[in-house]
């Protein structure tokens, strides 16, 4: 029986993609962004939390992190359904990414460029049919451009023509495959593709990382499904203090993904001591 393949779409498969193989990782970066060549020399995957100031402070958690030769630092994120506030947190991710920058002691010119790439498998941009749409601070009477700023990247997968062979278009392509037949026909546009197929389909057929990555999926759902009940019946209390019993089943089948702690606590709103005692228990 054939396997139907994974989904780059799936948090689970698009780090094991992007986040473990620089070869890969380059290649798309090269497709979407306008950096010098050397800046992709020494590309560096580091830890995906970002810095918080104090407890309380909102931890946002990003898909692939990574620093070019320079310093600049670039997030990758996939996104599969729409949110109200996707925006505001595109800005404040990005903007964390400089503030993390400024250590103490550090001088204000070691600041680096924040750069955010968001892969949607919806509409966001709703003024033009432009797939890529790249956001930075310019003066929009003179065209000036604020130097050495952020830049936010917004791919749509929806807005996407197949006929588009471009090297990013053949990257949007390889997002929005669904058969072993797309895949095997996008791959052979690209080295990097190809190898980035060849990930997904040991993915794809091995046991426990299908088992992960469709449980990553049915924890996503549970959470907006979830949600979706709580704004549905105005619950704005239920949104702060939850239903609490919902919570931590959700949480606990994110553990047996093998989420981090973080993480959870960030998408079920738990302190952190009930993700570590449901992970005690769990174990």
């Amino acid at each position: 029986m054939e396997i139907k393949p994974l989904s780059p779409t799936n948090d689970f498969v698009f780090k094991k993609v992007f986040g473990e193989n620089l070869a890969v990782l380059e290649d798309f970066l090269r497709a979407v962004l306008d950096l010098p060549a050397e800046e992709y020399q020494g590309l560096t995957v580091v830890d995906p939390n970002l810095d918080r100031e104090f407890v309380e402070d909102k931890l946002g958690v990003l898909d692939v992190k990574v620093t070019t030769k320079s310093g600049q630092v670039i997030d990758v994120e996939v996104q599969v359904k729409a949110q109200r506030s996707i925006w505001k947190r595109m800005l404040f991710y990005t903007a964390k990414m400089v503030v993390e920058q400024v250590k103490s002691g550090c001088q204000y010119d070691q600041i680096h460029r924040a750069i955010s790439i968001l892969i949607a498998d919806f509409t966001m941009v709703r003024g033009n049919a432009a797939y890529h749409n790249r956001f930075r601070l310019y003066d929009e009477n003179t065209g000036a451009r604020f130097p050495d700023s952020i830049e936010i990247n917004v791919l749509e997968l929806p807005k996407m023509h197949e006929a588009d062979e471009t090297h990013l278009g053949n990257w949007m392509r390889f997002f929005r495959a669904t058969t072993e037949e797309d895949f095997m026909t996008v791959a052979q546009t690209n080295p990097a593709i190809n190898e980035a197929w060849g990930v997904i389909k040991v993915l794809s057929g091995d046991e426990r990382a299908r088992a992960l990555a469709e449980a990553r999926e049915k924890a996503r759902m549970d959470l907006d499904s979830w949600l979706g009940d709580a704004r549905y019946e105005g619950r704005q209390e239920g949104l702060q203090e939850g239903r609490q019993e919902e919570k931590l089943e959700i949480a606990r089948n994110l553990l047996r993904t093998a989420m981090s702690h973080n993480d959870i606590v960030t998408a079920t709103g738990l302190p952190l001591e009930d993700v570590k005692r449901l992970a005690a228990e769990l174990s």
